[in-house]
């Protein structure tokens, strides 16, 4: 029987969105603290006029009544606030989307928020500013979380030899920082700004306002991974105790039914635009955009306080071969701020260009070889997407059209 699939279980036969630029090797979000070495990957659906469900999400949403939204948002922040003390907990680095939700609650809402951060691998110089900005101009309050410096970058190193995805630590820490900060002041809502089904999940999921438990909270403490090795293999191979790695343990399960702790996306209630986002934080919260563009991408302003993010996308090239432009482009298109035409243009343009400018920090900060970096990336390189040429160069098989 011919094989159907590819290397991380993606479809063999790549297929390319009619109305945007995304291609079906998209991965669905997965519950990060159960990443696992060669992990079978969920992809974005195409329905059979080759359409992505991002880009039918997006039909959809040009049809909600926003406004009945919105009194189901005030009615749910209505049960939540209170006298004194914080009303609901706004993960975020300061950046647009984290900067807009914290800022619209508090302001227009009436909220108190409590903004946290779990820290960025390496700051930005715009990143920190960005994060300054946030209390002392957009006047928010926040908590600052700095995990083990030592431990974080040996969890960082792990992730990029073991999965390719050195930014899984990070994600992890940034999913349980939320609930864990809820349980510690006794609040009970967490907001976050979109869905990522907006982007490709499951639809189905656009239906919730919630975020389902299962991404910050576990049963089994034993089946929590860090950088593709459970902990107690990290505990046996590495001088640490468990205690060490209390800001990566989720709550139990338990721990949230008894705090009666609720996750929620304020794009079910508010329509979500990243550019609208970008303009409200600019104005409201003295964010500011890079003078020049990210590097793999035509961007200024998306996912730009980690100097390690331009690394986190130049691997999901290598491995869906999607790069930074492509996940840009394909959210503009379906948000009518350029056309697919164009989103092609950029993608051939920008999509596989090589992140150079921290690339030194990088290599330093995860303790390899630029020799070992790309031997790591090579071996992690999925076959059906990539080709080696007569010029000893790698090029995709495919490309958007």
């Amino acid at each position: 029987m011919k094989q159907t699939t590819g290397d991380y279980g993606l479809p063999k036969k790549v297929l390319f969105c009619t109305k945007c630029v995304i291609s079906n090797q998209r991965p669905s979000s997965t519950v990060e603290f159960k990443s696992k070495k060669n992990e079978k990957k969920k992809s974005i659906f195409f329905d059979k006029d080759q359409i992505c469900s991002a880009c039918r999400y997006s039909e959809i949403k040009n049809k909600i009544d926003w406004k009945k939204r919105e009194v189901e948002l005030e009615k749910l922040l209505d049960k939540h606030r209170k006298k004194t003390g914080y009303d609901v907990i706004v993960p975020g680095s300061g950046g647009k989307d984290s900067s807009y939700t914290s800022h619209i609650l508090k302001t227009k809402y009436g909220m108190n928020p409590l903004t946290v951060t779990w820290s960025p691998h390496l700051y930005t110089d715009i990143g920190w500013k960005n994060f300054f900005n946030w209390s002392h101009i957009g006047g928010l309050d926040n908590m600052l979380y700095t995990p083990n410096g030592v431990l974080h970058r040996l969890l960082t190193s792990l992730a990029f030899k073991n999965l390719l995805h050195p930014f899984q630590p990070f994600i992890v820490g940034q999913r349980i920082i939320g609930p864990l900060m809820a349980k510690k002041f006794g609040v009970s809502l967490i907001m976050y700004g979109e869905n990522q089904a907006e982007y490709g999940n499951d639809i189905k999921e656009n239906k919730s306002p919630k975020m389902n438990n299962i991404f910050f909270s576990s049963k089994k403490m034993n089946e929590i991974k860090l950088g593709g090795l459970s902990i107690k293999e990290i505990l046996k191979n590495y001088k640490y105790k468990i205690r060490d790695f209390t800001p990566y343990l989720p709550l139990e399960m338990a721990d949230i039914v008894k705090n009666k702790i609720q996750v929620h996306y304020l794009g079910h209630y508010l329509k979500w635009d990243p550019q609208e986002c970008f303009y409200y934080a600019s104005e409201n919260t003295g964010f500011k955009p890079n003078e020049n563009r990210t590097e793999g991408s035509y961007s200024k302003y998306s996912s730009i306080d980690d100097k390690i993010d331009t690394f986190h996308y130049y691997t999901t090239l290598i491995k869906f071969g999607i790069g930074r432009t492509t996940y840009d482009a394909a959210q503009e298109i379906r948000n009518e701020k350029i056309s697919r035409e164009e989103g092609v243009r950029l993608v051939k343009k920008y999509d596989q260009e090589f992140p150079a400018k921290y690339f030194k920090e990088f290599l330093e900060y995860i303790s390899i070889t630029e020799k070992e970096f790309w031997s790591i990336i090579n071996r992690h390189r999925s076959k059906h997407l990539w080709k080696h040429t007569k010029k000893n160069k790698w090029e995709l098989k495919y490309q958007v059209k």
